[in-house]
């Protein structure tokens, strides 16, 4: 019987697998319907409201101008108030109707091209999310109930044993991510039919974003792989978990709070979700205000540091390299009782 085939058929299994998944899938669906009942299209109606939205609102600009005129107007005579209003009452008018923009009024509406590559950001997180979990308990379950044990006695080859575990994890994860993240692009696109725009959409926007997807199918592989090598090192599933608690939220927290009283600049290049958003935007620029570069025209701008997707990348597989490396170490080392 081949070891890959039944590792698969004991991930497919596990309820505990199974309930995971259908709790990520459950919050993308969530997601998918709130995006639908916030957004709407816009058409001549709505835009005929907002111009009269805009309109109601310049007329009581109009009429607070001519309130504030004449209560100045009084406090001139009376000789009250005089620093709180100008010297002359007929400064106080009020804005243009051009600057108060229509757009401000429009419903809100999905636009495909402008927001779908954020969309991938959610999808990645809650893959991750259910990568990470299902890895550490897939491992970390036949660490605490001595399956493993029984298996080494009927494949005795420790490495090959862990490794397979591992390749059929990622497999049963990218058999839930693929669809997923083709199920994602599907539900989006509806959604910008029914209650937005899909104008301007190019083969090169359709590239990015594929590419982003498969980032995030990436991503959600990393996350997999960490959680699986934790437990295999704690050998039990609490280990990735609260290794991972113990990184998010005391770490990545905490050490944002200390960098920031220490004032290092840009905090966040130290902290692992900005690594997490580079990868799926490609470039994070982060900026330092308490720096100030003086242009030719005497504007401040703040010193900024980009964080790419290829930093990312290096800080991933160094990751990978260091934890599965040393679960495999000990796997190989260790005694297995």
């Amino acid at each position: 019987m081949s070891l890959f085939r039944t590792e698969l058929r004991r991930l497919a299994k596990r309820r505990f697998a199974r309930w995971m998944t259908a709790g990520g899938l459950l919050v993308l669906v969530l997601v998918a319907v709130g995006m639908f009942l916030s957004n709407q299209k816009i058409g001549p109606d709505q835009f005929a409201e907002a111009r009269q939205a805009a309109d109601r609102q310049h007329q009581e600009q109009v009429r607070w101008a001519e309130q504030e005129r004449a209560n100045c107007e009084r406090a001139k005579a009376a000789g009250e108030n005089v620093d709180y209003y100008p010297a002359d009452c007929a400064e106080i008018t009020p804005p243009p109707r051009e600057s108060i923009e229509e757009q401000w009024f429009l419903p809100s509406t999905f636009d495909f091209r402008k927001s779908f590559g954020e969309m991938l950001i959610p999808l990645a997180g809650i893959l991750g999310m259910v990568g990470f979990v299902v890895g550490a308990s897939f491992v970390g379950a036949e660490w605490n109930t001595g399956g493993m044990m029984n298996l080494l006695l009927w494949r005795p080859k420790r490495l090959t044993v862990l490794l397979t575990k591992l390749g059929a994890l990622l497999t049963g994860l990218l058999a839930l991510a693929l669809p997923a993240t083709a199920a994602w692009f599907g539900s989006m696109w509806l959604v910008a039919n029914l209650r937005g725009t899909t104008e301007g959409m190019t083969s090169g926007t359709w590239q990015s974003f594929l590419i982003g997807g498969l980032r995030g199918i990436v991503l959600a592989l990393v996350a997999a792989t960490v959680g699986f090598a934790l437990a295999s090192l704690g050998r039990h599933t609490a280990m990735a978990l609260g290794g991972a608690i113990a990184v998010m939220v005391v770490g990545q927290i905490g050490l944002g709070i200390l960098l920031s009283m220490a004032q290092v600049r840009f905090p966040e290049a130290w902290l692992l979700p900005t690594y997490a958003i580079a990868w799926m935007t490609k470039k994070v620029t982060l900026q330092d205000w308490q720096a100030c570069n003086a242009t030719y025209t005497g504007e401040c701008q703040p010193a900024t540091l980009d964080i790419t997707w290829q930093h990312s990348s290096v800080l991933f597989t160094v990751g990978i390299v260091l934890f599965l490396g040393a679960a495999l170490w000990t796997m190989r080392r260790r005694d297995i009782t």
